[in-house]
């Protein structure tokens, strides 16, 4: 057989035949990315420097033979000086997970900012930190004029002139699979305003999210078609996340989120299909009941897959949607790379290659980021080139 491309191998699996070997990804907490670079140490090889992207991780990742490659939106930021409330920092945000640069403020007490407004505060445990939505900005406002003071971002405070060069310094060794991350909505949205409140606003006073939801999305329609019409030709997916279940059930009614998410994503998507682009969608947990919606709305790779999840088991969703939908993770990250051995890893990675790799149409990697705490040996198991 031929050995592909990583760009050729996802492509073909995504075309729902079967490619040279099964294709992966790779996303992981950054305590995960510096164990595994200092367990390797030499063994990784030499990456030119980058401005766009860490280079012992882009290393880590041809070390593993990952197919898949990111550019995001929050790579690119240039927000006016007097709208910055603190340092910038660009390396050492824990929301990454991948080996590109984030654009983060942060404030003299430590609070790390997005672009957005939104703080996260970082919080210690045994094995490394997590962040959390702390003091949402748009808590307080009781109406639409108090929101429309919030410094809402403009397509202005972006930049993708680079963005070509970007790309090319990814293709420097062989052509990967690049998506462009959009960014989110919903999560967005509710973490400017508290979830709390959030939930309440859409029942009591729907106009509130609207608004706060609408101010986001028209960014990230103008960001995506100005991502589009710079680099159209080297971008092969575009990627949206916005979790809309939890581990049982959806986040809200079918109806609400038909009502007040889906025209919103339409939109997004809409960009995406104007040239012809797939979509790749993210969301955590029970969402069985939206993926028909999800397909008539032109999404094409479902991720991250929690086998766990009410209606989510693999078998049932590949001989439902698998002549239409591929799928993206499936590797469970709560139980069998914490707590397994590195044969239930590679039990479990022949499985989900039987299953949802039958005739293409999968991407292996993990359920969500790979956290801390999971053994070396069962990472490096999962990317073992046999199991492909």
């Amino acid at each position: 057989m031929t050995v592909l491309t990583p760009r050729e191998r996802v492509n073909q699996a995504l075309s729902h035949h079967n490619p040279d070997r099964m294709p992966v990804d790779f996303l992981a907490t950054p305590e995960v990315w510096k164990e595994l670079i200092d367990h390797l140490g030499d063994a990784l090889p030499d990456v030119e420097p980058s401005d766009y992207f860490d280079t012992r991780w882009e290393a880590l990742l041809q070390f593993l033979d990952v197919d898949c490659r990111t550019v995001s939106y929050d790579q690119f930021v240039s927000a006016p000086e007097d709208k910055l409330q603190g340092r910038v920092d660009w390396w050492n945000a824990l929301s990454r997970s991948t080996p590109n640069r984030m654009w983060r403020q942060v404030t003299k007490d430590g609070i790390w900012r997005t672009v957005w407004g939104h703080n996260l505060q970082v919080f210690e445990h045994e094995q490394g930190a997590y962040e959390e939505v702390t003091a949402p900005p748009l808590h307080a406002p009781a109406d639409l004029d108090d929101l429309k003071k919030h410094s809402w971002p403009d397509p202005s405070w972006w930049d993708f002139s680079t963005l070509p060069d970007a790309l090319s310094q990814l293709d420097r060794s062989t052509e990967y699979h690049i998506r462009f991350r959009i960014g989110s909505v919903f999560e967005l949205a509710w973490q400017l305003r508290g979830m709390e409140q959030f939930f309440q606003d859409m029942v009591l006073e729907p106009e509130i999210p609207a608004y706060i939801m609408e101010r986001i999305t028209e960014v990230h329609v103008e960001n995506t078609r100005r991502v589009m019409e710079l680099a159209s030709d080297r971008i092969d997916m575009v990627y949206l996340y916005d979790d809309m279940a939890a581990q049982n059930n959806l986040l809200m009614s079918k109806a609400m989120w038909a009502d007040q998410i889906r025209p919103l994503h339409e939109r997004i998507f809409s960009v995406a299909r104007e040239y012809d682009k797939p979509i790749m969608y993210h969301s955590d947990g029970a969402v069985a009941s939206l993926i028909p919606e999800w397909l008539e709305m032109g999404v094409k790779v479902l991720n991250p897959i929690q086998a766990d999840a009410p209606g989510m088991d693999p078998q049932f969703l590949k001989d439902t949607y698998g002549d239409r939908l591929s799928f993206h993770g499936g590797i469970d990250i709560i139980k069998t790379l914490p707590l397994g051995t590195e044969k239930d890893v590679r039990d479990e990675i022949s499985e989900r290659r039987r299953v949802l790799g039958d005739q293409g149409g999968y991407i292996m990697a993990s359920s969500h980021h790979i956290q801390a705490g999971t053994p070396i040996e069962n990472v490096l198991a999962m990317y073992d080139l046999s199991l492909r």
